[in-house]
């Protein structure tokens, strides 16, 4: 039940102490309406380093999820910030005590897991944020606006790109955690499930999308495309190509560092971030191999076409090879007009009418949750509202939508590899995907 008097502040949990984790847990540095109060990580590492962050005494600290899930349940709200292939044993295990879940995309990454996520939540009746980030940036609500306002007529088709950015993949789904799907998910889930739902959430509930096909493949990265002068080497350190290479991690991580820098990626792949330390990481692990003596297996290049109800036709393509990194590029067809997108902070409309073109400039956050546009701040200000008043409407998706979210880009990876357009109706019935 919706509460009229909001319980600030919300007093939340932390499982992941990673990337993820450090970003929303200095809202609670930031703002009087969060308070952290337990952490878990099984490294000793990355749970110290949040802790003394956030000031917490070693009572307050565990070393797996599973022994913060049997201690005292003091916290209001769990936040779910670990490997995707975890999601859905986590997210299941904490709804089943009454916790209400802010949970990192994807949802999980088998389709009945997914449905096991959104059983336990209506179940328990528990508050759920996917962190699909794009909802919430003010850049992607002003579209959203333009869109409802009817400014465009009715819409007939939108192209929508993701570059993800050559070192990025080379970084994530190359050398690192989503590489390969058996370990996390296919990229298509794992990196642009955020694309699929955003454009969900454009074309709203009544436009239903009833078919998809999808092509792509791993086109790049591998063996094969290997320059001839790096023959041989295995690591970027001792590697005569390197010099000549973009993907070098030399380039990448060290040359960074030496520079003072000590973001990200830096920081993923040791916990101190100095020239020793980078230096050894490179030498010893996985983010100093040769991108194409990697075990990756995930793709590198993808489009998702999808067909909605209305005669609505949208196209997605998600890439690795760019400049910019994750500055999503989108145009929308309208019969009263035309919106382009830039990604970033420009939103520009023509009115076939009048000829004439407006120009929208969303506000940018800055700041450490200015990450994905702002839409880091968005929903953790979104998920703590809902939470403290009790009420899933302070959230853009629930349980049911961000189910058939994924529903749709399980739908798309059957069909890239099969070769077939799916129908959605029969594909939800296959899963016996139903909103109870």
């Amino acid at each position: 039940m919706t509460q009229d008097t909001p319980s600030f502040p919300v007093k939340v949990a932390i499982v992941g102490c990673g990337n993820r984790g450090n970003i929303y847990s200095t809202y609670a540095q930031q703002s009087s309406r969060m308070q952290v109060v337990q952490l878990a990580d099984r490294s000793p590492a990355r749970l110290n380093s949040l802790a003394k962050k956030l000031s917490l005494d070693d009572s307050s600290c565990y070393s797996s999820w599973e022994d913060l899930l049997n201690a005292p349940k003091i916290a209001d709200a769990v936040l779910i910030c670990v490997l995707d292939r975890l999601h859905k044993e986590v997210a299941v295990a904490f709804a089943n005590k009454g916790y209400h879940i802010l949970l990192e995309k994807p949802m999980a990454t088998e389709i009945d897991d997914c449905k096991e996520v959104y059983e336990a939540v209506r179940r328990n009746n528990v508050i759920l944020g996917i962190c699909h980030v794009l909802r919430y940036t003010a850049y992607n609500q002003k579209i959203k606006e333009i869109i409802d306002s009817g400014a465009l007529g009715d819409i007939a088709g939108i192209q929508h790109m993701e570059p993800v950015g050559h070192y990025h993949f080379a970084h994530s789904f190359v050398r690192g955690n989503w590489r390969k799907e058996a370990e996390t998910s296919f990229a298509l889930m794992s990196k642009s499930c955020h694309d699929i739902d955003i454009l969900l959430y454009f074309l709203g509930d009544k436009a239903q999308c009833t078919k998809v096909s999808s092509f792509g493949g791993l086109s790049h990265f591998t063996k094969d495309k290997k320059p001839a002068e790096a023959q041989g080497a295995t690591k970027c350190l001792d590697c005569p190509h390197e010099q000549n290479c973009a993907y070098s991690a030399k380039k990448i991580y060290l040359e960074p560092t030496e520079k003072g820098h000590t973001g990200w990626p830096v920081d993923v792949i040791t916990d101190i971030v100095d020239i020793e330390n980078v230096h050894e990481a490179l030498a010893t692990g996985p983010y100093g191999r040769c991108v194409y003596e990697c075990d990756n297996d995930v793709c590198d290049n993808q489009v998702v076409n999808m067909e909605f109800a209305g005669n609505k036709y949208v196209s997605f393509s998600m890439v690795a090879f760019t400049e910019e990194i994750c500055v999503r590029k989108t145009r929308i067809f309208g019969s009263k007009g035309e919106l382009v997108g830039d990604g970033n902070q420009s939103i520009e409309v023509y009115d076939f009418l009048t000829g004439q073109k407006t120009k929208h400039t969303p506000q940018l956050v800055s700041g450490s949750l200015a990450g994905h546009g702002g839409g880091d701040m968005g929903m953790i200000t979104a998920f703590v509202s809902a939470v403290a008043y009790n009420d899933q409407s302070f959230l853009s998706s629930d349980a049911w939508s961000s189910l058939d979210s994924c529903v749709v880009v399980f739908a798309a990876e059957e069909a890239r590899r099969q070769g077939k357009v799916v129908n959605l109706d029969e594909f939800r019935k296959q899963h016996n995907i139903t909103n109870i």
